[in-house]
């Protein structure tokens, strides 16, 4: 099971990074769209709001989820928990998310994973 772990590590560190750069990318993408509704009050104020709220959400579920695959490696069990909660909100990011999530809930929802994690 220790491969198994490692993999669920590398790959919710890989998409948490990915995940870290979409939120940039998605921060600049809106503020160059707001570049161009300066006149409109409505729009002006919605694409701030959306260039501030959406990369923040992302960055934080991203940055909570390098945190958790980084503690994974060191086998905390804290970081075990928080990987089973991060592996459940990303089932809901259909397909990829989804495979990932149920992978990993399955690696560290096993018998042997959880004696793997108590014993270090």
């Amino acid at each position: 099971m220790k491969k198994h772990v490692t993999l669920v590590s590398a790959l919710q560190i890989g998409f948490s990074t990915i995940g870290l750069i979409g939120a940039i990318i998605v921060f600049f993408v809106f503020t160059f769209a707001n570049s161009f509704v300066l006149d409109d009050e409505i729009a002006n104020a919605v694409l701030r709001f959306l260039s501030v709220s959406l990369p923040a959400a992302i960055g934080f579920v991203s940055v909570i989820g390098l945190i958790g695959g980084i503690g994974l490696l060191s086998y905390q069990e804290w970081a075990r928990i928080l990987m089973l909660i991060i592996a459940a909100i990303g089932c809901l990011n259909v397909p990829f998310g989804t495979i990932k999530g149920v992978y990993s809930i399955w690696v560290l929802m096993q018998d042997e994973t959880i004696r793997l994690f108590k014993n270090f």
